[in-house]
């Protein structure tokens, strides 16, 4: 079993913000492999089914980002799942717009969401897909920079990252982390 966990704040009124990635990339899973929204609990809300044949769990926790962490180390304990079969997928300003970033375990860098998620599982070894957002001008403007209502040209700069987001995940349940590395990490 998977669990694939999308980094965000609750919906609607952070949808279309580049902090929301994470939601969209398990939006668009959830749309794909017809998995419904539509259980509630452990400070989330989750939907179960498959994906590549294999049994996943898709979480949004609902704790706002810097307490993401509570959400899926209850979820990890009561399906008892592997660290390494939870795949983690956020926003990341230091990945370039429309790009992805895999990697196999890694700590959290600024991102606040990412840092509640290593502390709750007190691990850094564990799947996490970083979707590039870019960074802001200047760095003062960090905060409006991630949370700022995305108009319909800028979020369609960032759609291509959240498709390729969706066929990582797709990939490492098929063919493991490595391979997954190896197919969408861009080469320098």
């Amino acid at each position: 079993m998977y669990l694939i966990v999308g980094l965000g704040n609750p919906e609607p009124e952070y949808s279309r913000t580049r902090h929301n990635m994470g939601f969209d990339a398990v939006n668009l899973l959830a749309e794909k492999h017809g998995i419904e929204f539509d259980k509630k609990g452990f400070d989330g809300i989750y939907g179960i089914g498959t994906i590549e044949n294999e049994k996943v769990i898709l979480l949004k926790p609902q704790t706002f980002m810097n307490e993401s962490g509570k959400s899926i180390i209850a979820v990890k304990n009561f399906y008892k799942i592997e660290n390494e079969n939870i795949i983690v997928i956020y926003d990341d300003i230091d990945v370039d717009i429309g790009t992805i970033k895999l990697k196999k375990k890694g700590g959290p860098g600024t991102h606040n969401g990412m840092k509640s998620v290593v502390e709750y599982l007190e691990t850094i070894d564990f799947p996490h897909i970083r979707i590039g957002t870019g960074k802001p001008e200047f760095k003062e403007l960090l905060i409006s920079h991630v949370l700022e209502k995305l108009s319909d040209e800028k979020y369609e700069e960032l759609k291509p990252a959240i498709e390729k987001a969706s066929q990582a995940v797709e990939e490492i349940i098929k063919n493991g982390i490595d391979i997954a590395m190896n197919k969408f990490n861009i080469k320098e």
